[in-house]
């Protein structure tokens, strides 16, 4: 195992059996053909055909086929299709960028294959001996990837929200950072991928923003929303090696810190596979 093998984990979707999914002109994601053959229970709201989904053109606001899209999402819901409702929304851009062109649920998207966008922090401390960074185990009753490690802080990026006003409230929901030393966190980039899995379903074209926080060392980090079952201080090298080695950490994580080791000279020029892993981040 190596760091290009998590890399490759979480770029395992396999675009040439999926269907474009348009609005208009403008593609916003992919869909399983097992999922678009679900879709066609809703002839009013989608336009289902061989070579791609789109939503009816008489939706053409965005208001409208934000309306339309979360009552088909509820009635997948109720039947059962859809797991793990957020009563959180999205935005649904166009995958080539420009502004949003409807807003859909969180539990929706991968199913749509739209690229949702989230925050992930790295949370470390200096010591005498190097960098020591905060690791959370993901509670064991979550919907998704229970018990797994987890960067100290991370979340999605709803509709109406700054990333940095949503990094601080992450911050304070699930490590019980305050506000003052949250607003300390510095942007310091962007991971992207393309991850097919089943524990969410469908297509996750996503990008996640990444912060990176020094903590003083008296500061203990403190669970607010029950996300969270724990948190170690370990010395990155004992990161670097299970990050490395393992599948331990929730499958995205371990792109947000090989970034950061790659950021702190941590993984430097001399290793085999270092031009490959810079390229790989960036999906």
């Amino acid at each position: 195992m190596g760091f290009l093998d998590r890399i490759a984990e979480c770029n395992n979707a396999d675009f040439s059996r999926l269907l474009p999914f348009s609005v208009g002109a403008a593609q916003v994601g992919w869909i399983d053909p097992k999922f678009a053959r679900i879709l066609q229970r809703f002839p009013g709201v989608f336009a289902v055909g061989a070579r791609g989904v789109s939503l009816a053109p008489s939706l053409d606001t965005p208001a409208k086929r934000s309306k339309a899209v979360d009552g088909v999402l509820r009635q997948l819901t109720q039947d059962k299709i859809i797991k793990g409702w957020r009563d959180e929304t999205y935005a649904v851009n166009p995958l080539g960028g420009g502004r949003a062109l409807l807003t859909m649920e969180r539990a929706g998207v991968p199913h749509f294959g739209v690229r949702a966008q989230g925050v992930h922090m790295n949370g470390f401390v200096r010591k005498r001996d190097g960098i020591h960074m905060w690791i959370g185990r993901r509670s064991k009753g979550k919907e998704t990837y229970p018990g797994m490690l987890d960067n100290m802080v991370a979340g999605g990026q709803p509709v109406g929200i700054s990333f940095k006003e949503n990094l601080i409230k992450e911050c304070r929901e699930e490590a019980g950072i305050p506000r003052r030393l949250a607003a300390r966190a510095i942007p310091v980039g962007a991971i992207s991928y393309a991850y097919e899995g089943k524990t969410e379903g469908g297509i996750k074209p996503d990008i996640q923003y990444c912060y990176d926080l020094e903590l003083p060392a008296d500061f203990t980090p403190r669970n607010t929303d029950g996300e969270i079952a724990a948190f170690v201080l370990w010395p990155i090298s004992r990161v670097a090696r299970i990050v490395r080695d393992t599948r331990r950490f929730k499958f995205n994580c371990n792109l947000c810190i090989i970034d950061f080791l790659l950021r702190h000279g941590l993984i430097g020029p001399e290793h085999p596979d270092y031009a490959a892993i810079c390229r790989g981040l960036r999906r």
